[in-house]
């Protein structure tokens, strides 16, 4: 039993695939599409020209397309992440990408590796698919998580701008000026939707559902009850900021704390594989004694097995609910 060197092959073309399909997404959108650009999206297609009703209607269909595509087979297990990652590719641009690269890999494990051609099929159509959903599933964790730290001093913003005299749409608007992506823009489109009539707390309720953020379900409600009941806005969104970002430093101190819990899993649950691949290239011949034996197909399913269990459960130890 010796250690096959296209393992390693595997391995570097799946991160060749990754690395590809980020390429293709910052050549055909640009810079401004990246999370960490100073000036955020929205405002970097105003500023080439672009109407505002035009920047408008492409950022909602950016937003709602994935979700209006999870019916196709397939797609439907990466609509949510897509539409949480804000991918701009239309899902029919996001599948050519999966077949693209399913292609690319095909031809990279027919020249790195000596597998047989189904084998090689199946191989490229997990890492062209796997990929990019590992792609999307990254960028919808990244978003989500710059949002929810942005959250806090984007409402203590508003704050600031009601407490001067400005009107809430008009705070709204500060707002998406002054944040950076991935908050900057989504406060960009509700403040468009307000100057067109839209209602501002319907406009922040279906922003907070389809960004299943909670925090910015507290936001929505805050400014709904304001708008029918009265009373002091800037008050109220201080307390709520005060909330949010109290909840948020919450948040990090649980994360802090199963921090070591979570690697310790890790460890356990890559330790075996590694010793494994160890021993092949040390010593080829380790198992050569006991691989023909009965017990040893059914002693390696026994320890799968119990490497699958132990991720589950040091999963759930972690888990913590907030």
């Amino acid at each position: 039993m010796s250690f096959d060197p296209a393992l390693i092959v595997y391995g570097l073309i799946f991160v060749a695939v990754l690395v590809l399909v980020e390429g293709i997404y910052l050549v055909a959108f640009g810079k401004s599409i990246s999370l960490n650009s100073r000036v955020n999206r929205r405002l970097e297609m105003l500023e080439k020209g672009t109407g505002r009703e035009e920047v408008l209607e492409k950022l909602r269909k950016e937003m709602s397309q994935h979700m209006n595509s999870r019916q196709v087979p397939l797609y439907s297990i990466l609509a949510k992440k897509a539409q949480l990652a804000a991918i701009a590719f239309t899902p029919s641009q996001l599948m050519m990408i999966m077949a693209g690269l399913s292609v690319v890999a095909f031809v990279g494990l027919s020249v790195g590796t000596a597998a047989s051609t189904p084998v090689r099929i199946v191989l490229a159509i997990a890492m062209g698919v796997g990929g990019v959903f590992f792609w999307v599933n990254k960028k919808a964790k990244t978003r989500m998580s710059m949002i929810e730290e942005q959250l806090p001093d984007a409402v203590e913003l508003m704050v600031r701008s009601l407490r001067v005299g400005h009107p809430f749409s008009s705070a709204i608007n500060i707002v998406s000026k002054e944040v950076p992506d991935p908050l900057g823009t989504e406060m960009g489109v509700i403040a468009d939707e307000a100057a067109y009539g839209r209602d501002v707390g319907e406009a922040l309720k279906h922003m907070a559902e389809r960004l299943n953020n909670q925090d910015m379900r507290f936001l929505a409600v805050a400014v709904t009850i304001q708008q029918t009941s009265g009373g002091n806005l800037a008050e109220i969104l201080a307390g709520l900021a005060g909330v949010i970002r109290a909840r948020f430093k919450l948040f990090r101190r649980v994360k802090a704390i199963t921090a070591e819990a979570k690697w310790s899993g890790m460890f356990l649950s890559v330790f075996p594989l590694g010793a494994l691949i160890m021993i092949n290239v040390i010593q080829p011949n380790y198992y050569d004694e006991v691989q023909e034996t009965s017990a040893f197909i059914p002693a390696c399913l026994v320890v799968a097995a119990f490497l699958i269990v132990n991720i589950i459960v040091m999963r759930a130890l972690v888990n913590i609910k907030v």
